[in-house]
């Protein structure tokens, strides 16, 4: 009975130091996608917390019972209750086939749901006219083209809290993946393709941008910042970029693209671009659409 008790006290203290370094780790982590500072991350989190927990209702008893019956049904435990003619159990039938089914359709309805309240492309209602943000991926950077104030950036951008974001998506390289976790949502970045993605900042702050599709060597480079500012700031911001003595034509751009092997070793710097030519987003596009090829 010692020897057993002793089996049991110790099953229970690595259960317990196990359930302790999980959470150690959680807590010690940076978990951006759970640290949100948009409306639309939070939506996200949400999201992903509630289906967890769904499955949850299974995943969990599942791993207890793994551990439970081989422990209990051993060789070695004489007491254990020992049935071999039983075959059927309607009661657990029933609660095998429900309980799955019911969290099957929870999970169901709100993909459902949420297949179109968080639909990348849906414009978030605001009584802000949403600021555009023209996003270029290129080895192994990132330019923003904002076509209302007609400046550029490249590795940085700025938008205002509480104002809606539209962020017009394309590639000049490989297919690369646009994303702000803690503002929430990723798209792809496609040459010849303008994929849209709606964000809006809710809190002051500086976050990680980067790109969640491996494109090559310089993909560990493909990083910048998005600083979400008040609006005062975001105007002194702007002022700030068209102080540069830098503009982006067609030679300057050039240059962004010829410099791809320099960035391999180095993430290219914060650069500001005090004009650009108004259609230049229109043109990278078409450069990979056929359209400038006559096609």
């Amino acid at each position: 009975m010692k020897i057993i008790r002793s089996k049991k006290m110790i099953i229970i203290l690595l259960t317990l130091l196990a359930t302790l370094l999980i959470v150690a780790l959680f807590a010690s982590s940076n978990m951006v996608l759970f640290d949100s500072k948009g409306i639309i991350g939070e939506a996200q989190s949400s999201l992903i917390i509630t289906s967890v927990l769904l499955m949850a209702i299974i995943i969990v008893p599942v791993l207890f019972m793994s551990i439970y019956f081989p422990y209990k049904y051993r060789h070695s435990n004489k007491e254990a209750e020992y049935t071999p003619e039983w075959e059927h159990s309607t009661k657990i039938e029933v609660i095998v086939w429900t309980v799955p089914c019911l969290i099957v359709l929870a999970l169901g309805w709100i993909t459902y749901q949420t297949s179109y309240s968080l639909d990348p492309r849906k414009e978030i209602v605001s009584n802000k006219e949403p600021l555009t943000i023209q996003v270029v991926a290129m080895n192994w950077k990132w330019l923003f083209i904002y076509p209302e104030q007609q400046i550029a950036t490249v590795n940085e951008i700025a938008l205002p809290v509480n104002r809606p974001v539209k962020f017009l998506v394309t590639s000049d390289t490989a297919m690369n993946s646009f994303f702000i976790p803690q503002l929430g949502s990723q798209v792809y970045a496609m040459a010849g393709m303008e994929n849209r993605l709606n964000l809006m900042a809710q809190q002051e702050g500086s976050y990680r941008g980067i790109s969640a599709n491996y494109s090559g060597y310089g993909f560990a480079n493909m990083r910048f910042k998005a600083h979400a500012v008040s609006d005062a700031d975001f105007d002194q911001w702007i002022q700030k970029v068209k102080t540069s003595e830098q503009v982006l034509n067609n030679t300057t751009y050039d240059q962004l693209t010829a410099n791809a092997k320099e960035q391999i070793k180095a993430p290219h710097p914060v650069t500001y671009f005090a004009s650009v030519a108004p259609l230049k987003f229109k043109d990278i596009i078409e450069k990979h659409a056929g359209v400038q090829n006559g096609l």
